[in-house]
């Protein structure tokens, strides 16, 4: 599966569920979930029968549109987290939580996680004094993550505006991560755990029943 170019409050409407895509936008009265709560297109009106395999299915694809992955992306994910040590579906999230975009966003250095990708793309941030360009990076604990000393002189950076619509937003940020606002660097602390993952409900569960079969 490609990259998903469809409108990203579709999603939200398909899954029932707000999963903040469109950062500030999700906070406000534009939010189409808010207005329309059905799915959508021609059909989307219609009740479904929630079928073990439609139940677990959803949620899969809940979770992967809120990181922002593809279905490759995803499985390669997944596979990571069966290898570590532990319960897969508490791996499987912290897999996910120490993206690089992800970290980005958590930090609050952007708004949404695609506005993350995008930024870590054009070489805004660094790790350990290193530029890295890649979203899917996966962070270490005791890794600090900064915005490049170019980006910090250019005001217009969307790092700034980010960061002053924390409070608008509702953001929190998350225990592990340990954040100068000053400085604009942000240390993983320590290791992202389940309880850590508050601001969705996932059954991470039902998706390690999914794969399983």
């Amino acid at each position: 599966m490609g990259r998903y170019l469809d409108a990203s409050c579709k999603i939200c409407r398909r899954e029932n569920e707000k999963l903040f895509l469109k950062g500030e936008r999700c906070m406000s009265g534009k939010c189409s979930l808010g207005r329309r709560r059905y799915g959508p297109g021609l059909h989307g009106r219609r009740r479904h029968k929630d079928t073990d395999y439609r139940v677990r299915l959803r949620e899969k694809q809940k979770i992967r549109f809120y990181y922002g992955l593809s279905e490759r992306q995803f499985k390669i994910s997944f596979v990571d987290a069966e290898r570590m040590r532990g319960v897969t579906g508490e791996n499987l999230l912290q897999v996910l939580e120490l993206r690089l975009d992800n970290v980005v966003y958590r930090a609050g250095f952007a708004v949404s996680r695609a506005q993350a990708r995008q930024l870590v793309g054009h070489k805004h941030f660094q790790i350990d004094g290193n530029v890295v360009n890649i979203p899917s990076y996966r962070m270490r604990q005791g890794q600090v993550l900064s915005v490049r000393d170019k980006s910090r002189a250019n005001k217009d950076c969307p790092v700034f505006a980010a960061i002053e619509s924390m409070g608008t937003r509702g953001k929190f940020r998350p225990r592990w991560l340990e954040v100068n606002d000053g400085q604009l660097t942000a240390l993983v602390k320590d290791r992202p755990k389940r309880e850590d993952v508050v601001d969705i409900p996932i059954n991470e569960q039902l998706i390690v029943e999914l794969y399983s079969k």
